[in-house]
């Protein structure tokens, strides 16, 4: 019964015998880690916020068809580029009825007018040549000028008073001047009907083109077919989102119009992102971005701020606002429109300058404080001065430098 007792006495001691000893070690090791030390060293810290956002071209134009109608063929695909007047598609016309007879019996009246303008041109071009108002008063004159004359002798004779004469003087004065008014008038009066004779003709050609344009897409007199769609100006074609066979409509004051084709200058690159309401007064025009691009790996893009959105968009209760930068253009990589990116703005800056762990600083109610090395693994409470910092290290200004051993703070 003894020998059975003390079997298990003998097993318990040795178990909690290993359990003190294993114990002691695990101290020991915390002790030493608690003693572990840093030097602090010479570091660029950069303290900074992202936004996030996208890569997109700054002019983008969606072309639309001047005519309505079906794409009958599409002379461009998505990456080509294009110059300004380039063609990109081509609108096969479907007229409506009511249209072209309207468009023909506008053309018919035109015709109509044209012909009674000319008649009365011809008229009055007859009347011109016959000249009745001019020879009436010309005859006139004449009367009045042999008049004038004769009042004149009898006046240099002494027969006729001053006052007489020049009433006779001044009526022959006034029938040279109707003759003059005369003349101007029928010249005039013809040119006025030659006018509206223009003016038919005019408008019979406008009618002529409207039911050419209705029927075939394109007038006699224009330069561009109606009905094919070129480039408005220089650039990519980023997407074609229609289809052969597709119906479009044209763009008017009603209806935005069918986009045939989205052009873009991908030479000018913008990021367009948006950032915390807490980061975006630390902003300004012209600070400089530093662009990671999700689908390019290890690579970095230059940008330059341009613009911070005066106004913050409620998303999801958290308040954001609008920024833009200008991408530095590189010939290297091609940034396609739409890739998503995120845009490191620096906030502040400091380049080589003594900085240590942000966790082996002692935040108190009377300052910062560290604990720096004093003799055989003894240390002393240094304050510090602290300065910028990137969230994982921080700058000292004042207290330490590159030649103390600095405690690391494992709990902190």
């Amino acid at each position: 019964m003894k020998k059975g007792c003390l079997i298990p006495l003998i097993g318990f001691l040795v178990i909690a015998t290993a359990g003190l000893v294993y114990y002691f070690v695990q101290q020991g090791d915390r002790a030493t880690e608690n003693l572990a030390v840093e030097e602090p060293a010479l570091r660029d810290l950069v303290r900074k916020t992202v936004a996030t956002g996208s890569i997109r071209p700054r002019h983008e134009v969606m072309i639309k068809p001047q005519v309505s109608g079906v794409v009958e063929e599409l002379f461009v695909e998505p990456g080509e580029i294009v110059t300004k007047g380039q063609r990109l598609a081509r609108i096969k016309l479907i007229p409506s009825e009511i249209n072209i007879n309207s468009a023909q019996s506008s053309v018919e009246l035109a015709r109509l007018r044209v012909s009674e303008a000319e008649r009365e041109l011809e008229r009055q071009r007859s009347l011109r040549e016959q000249q009745l108002d001019v020879e009436d008063a010309r005859v006139r004159l004449n009367n009045a000028q042999q008049e004038e004359e004769r009042a004149r002798q009898l006046y240099e004779e002494g027969v006729m008073s001053q006052q007489d004469y020049q009433q006779i003087k001044r009526d022959y004065e006034l029938t040279k001047a109707a003759l003059e008014n005369a003349e101007v008038v029928a010249k005039n009066e013809l040119k006025r009907f030659e006018t509206a004779l223009d003016i038919q003709e005019q408008e019979l050609t406008a009618a002529i083109n409207n039911l050419q344009l209705l029927r075939e897409g394109a007038s006699r007199n224009s330069r561009q077919v109606a009905n094919v769609v070129v480039s408005t100006v220089d650039g990519m074609v980023l997407d074609v989102p229609v289809e052969e066979g597709t119906s479009v409509i044209e763009r008017n004051n009603f209806n935005e119009g069918t986009s045939i084709a989205i052009v873009a200058d991908m030479d000018n690159l913008v990021f367009e992102g948006t950032v915390d309401e807490s980061d975006v007064g630390k902003l300004k025009e012209g600070m400089p971005l530093v662009l990671t691009v999700g689908a390019i790996d290890r690579l970095t893009f230059d940008a330059r701020l341009e613009y911070i959105s005066p106004k913050g968009v409620d998303d999801a209760g958290t308040v954001t606002f609008e920024v833009r930068a200008a991408v530095t253009p590189t010939d290297d990589i091609f940034l396609r429109a739409g890739y998503s990116a995120n845009a490191d703005i620096i906030l502040d800056r400091r380049d080589k300058v003594v900085s240590i762990n942000e966790r082996d600083v002692l935040y108190e109610d009377t300052g910062t404080f560290v604990e720096v090395e004093s003799g055989d693994r003894t240390f002393k409470r240094q304050p510090v001065e602290l300065g910028l910092s990137d969230g994982i290290y921080v700058e000292v200004v004042e207290g330490i430098d590159t030649t103390h051993r600095v405690r690391v703070q494992s709990g902190g």
